[in-house]
């Protein structure tokens, strides 16, 4: 059976469960952008506690766009931004060291269109995970897809269902505590090879 998400900007601790514990992995692309998602944002944590890092687009409520269609405001400098924060977060972090040369391109090419952005940071990702990137995209736009897993509900930011994950070490974890569902990158500059076996033993219900 296949498992279909939204591909989303540095997928979220839940977004990541069931991308590994799919046994097919189907990407929505025939969807209408929406704000307010995690299309174009990610949570990590920093040193004042969770810090939203945001890819601002060119998007207009007046016309429904496509997702794929959806291009990057580049003027805004929010690469650097981006680097800057990771480095701030997680220059102490046990792993950070080990994938900052695979992740830095990312924040100093230009990127143009989101959709296309987000599946290269998921290629990364893959990457530093050693694991094949192997996915399909959608023909078309279903409601109610056949002989799926739906986790596409996932990319609602604003009424994120709450998915609680076994805690694991955090680089500010004694200022605020466990945070629970952060970016894939929180878990894996905390965890690093040992992040697909935590992924593994989680749980979406």
């Amino acid at each position: 059976m296949n498992t279909i998400l939204h591909p989303t900007y540095f997928p979220n601790i839940a977004h990541f469960v069931s991308i590994i514990n799919a046994k097919n992995l189907l990407f929505e692309v025939h969807d209408n952008y929406q704000k307010q998602t995690y299309r174009n944002r990610t949570n990590i944590y920093g040193a004042n506690g969770k810090l939203a890092l945001t890819v601002p687009v060119i998007y207009s409520q007046k016309n429904r766009e496509l997702y794929r269609d959806i291009k990057i405001y580049n003027e805004s400098k929010w690469q650097a931004i981006h680097w800057k924060s990771l480095q701030s977060a997680y220059r102490t972090s046990p792993f950070f060291e080990y994938y900052e040369d695979d992740l830095a391109p990312l924040f100093h090419a230009k990127q143009n269109h989101l959709l296309d952005f987000n599946f290269k940071c998921l290629k990364v990702i893959f990457e530093c995970l050693q694991l094949d990137f192997n996915y399909q995209t959608t023909y078309s736009y279903e409601t109610k897809p056949k002989n799926c897993s739906d986790f596409r509900y996932l990319v609602n930011a604003r009424k994120e269902k709450e998915h609680l994950f076994k805690p694991y070490t955090q680089v500010f974890s004694n200022k605020y505590g466990y945070i629970n569902n952060l970016s894939i990158l929180d878990l894996l500059f905390n965890e690093g090879t040992n992040t697909v076996s935590y992924l593994q033993l989680q749980e979406i219900h």
